[in-house]
């Protein structure tokens, strides 16, 4: 965003912003895969995509994780 507004260059917001909508699909497809071949649950892999949503979320939930499996 400061590149379109303060340096007029549209282009780096498409291209980033296509960059990032790719990461997110992504994402949400290795959280649909490991459903299968981790195995983790659905719930998780749900709550891992709400959290890729919601700002600084995938921090808490990585967070989340770490503790999780040191329970295991």
């Amino acid at each position: 965003m400061p590149l379109k507004y303060l340096a007029d260059l549209p282009l780096a917001v498409r291209i980033a912003g296509s960059v990032h909508g790719l990461l997110f699909v992504c994402l949400v497809v290795m959280l649909m895969m490991a459903t299968t071949r981790v195995p983790i649950s659905k719930w998780l892999a749900l709550a891992g995509m709400i959290a890729a949503v919601v700002p600084f979320g995938p921090f808490v939930f990585d967070r989340w994780l770490v503790r999780e499996s040191r329970t295991r």
